[in-house]
C-alpha cells in the first residue's frame, strides 16, 4: 500500500475545477520532478489536471481508460480497458459476480468504441505522451467511489511509470484507501466524513464541454512545443 495523504477535512468549496487543480499543484510540489506528466480523466478531470500542470510546469495529457462494471451491478468495477486495447480483469471478482466470456467480449467492444471516439477527438490535438520511467499524476474532479480512477491506475501501471500518484480535490475515505493499494502516493485535499456529492465542493460545477478539453490540450501542447 502506498502513502495516503489527507490535507484537510474542511468542506469549504473550491471556486471551480481549475482552482482546485492549482491547489493540488501546490500540494504536489515536493512530489513532482522534471519528468512529471499530469493525466486528467475526461472531461472534468482534464480541467483539474490543467491547474496542476500549470503549477508544476508539467506536461498535460489525458488517460483514456474505461472501467467495466458487472452485468447486474454496473457500479461494481470488475476490470478496465486501456486505450491500446489491453483488458485488465479482476478474475476473482468477475467469477464471484457471475461474469461470463460473452459478457466480457460484448462490454469490451462497447467500451473500446467509446475510447476510439474520444481518441479521435482528443489525440489529434495532443498525441499520447509515453509514460515509461516518468512520474505520473492521475487526477479527476473527485473520487466518490474511485472506480474510474482505479481503472486508470490499472492501465497506467502497465506502462511502467517510475512513480504513480493519484491526486484529487475531494474524495471519500473508502475510495482513497482503495486507490492507495495501487498508487505509490494518494493525495486528497478534502475528505468529508460522508461524501454525498462531489459537485457540492465546487461553487461552479457546470458540465465540462469537449471544446474545453480540446482547448486545455491544445494550450498544453503549444506550451510544450
Amino acid at each position: 500500500m502506498g502513502t495516503l495523504v489527507i490535507t484537510s477535512r474542511s468542506e469549504e468549496p473550491f471556486m471551480d475545477r481549475y482552482e482546485a487543480g492549482m491547489a493540488l499543484g501546490n500540494r504536489l510540489l515536493n512530489s513532482a520532478d522534471e519528468s512529471t506528466v499530469v493525466l486528467g480523466i475526461p472531461r472534468g478531470g482534464v480541467i483539474v489536471a490543467r491547474g496542476i500542470a500549470r503549477i508544476l510546469g508539467a506536461d498535460l495529457d489525458i488517460v483514456l481508460t474505461r472501467r467495466m462494471g458487472a452485468p447486474d451491478n454496473p457500479e461494481l468495477t470488475i476490470g478496465a480497458l486501456s486505450e491500446d486495447g489491453q483488458l485488465f480483469l479482476d478474475a476473482g471478482l468477475s467469477m464471484r459476480a457471475g461474469v461470463d466470456e460473452a459478457y466480457i467480449e460484448q462490454e469490451k467492444a462497447y467500451q473500446m468504441s467509446v475510447i476510439l471516439q474520444m481518441a479521435g477527438r482528443y489525440r489529434k490535438v495532443r498525441p499520447k505522451i509515453p509514460l515509461e520511467g516518468r512520474t505520473v499524476v492521475i487526477t479527476d474532479e473527485g473520487a466518490a467511489d474511485g472506480s474510474t480512477l482505479q481503472a486508470s491506475l490499472w492501465a497506467v501501471r502497465k506502462e511502467r511509470p517510475a512513480r504513480l500518484i493519484v491526486a484529487v480535490p475531494v474524495g471519500s475515505i473508502d475510495a482513497l484507501m482503495g486507490l492507495a493499494d495501487d498508487a505509490d502516493e494518494t493525495i486528497a485535499l478534502k475528505v468529508p466524513p460522508v461524501l454525498r456529492s462531489v459537485g457540492r465542493f465546487y461553487v461552479r460545477f457546470e458540465k465540462t464541454t469537449n471544446e474545453e478539453v480540446v482547448e486545455a490540450l491544445r494550450t498544453s501542447a503549444q506550451g510544450s512545443a
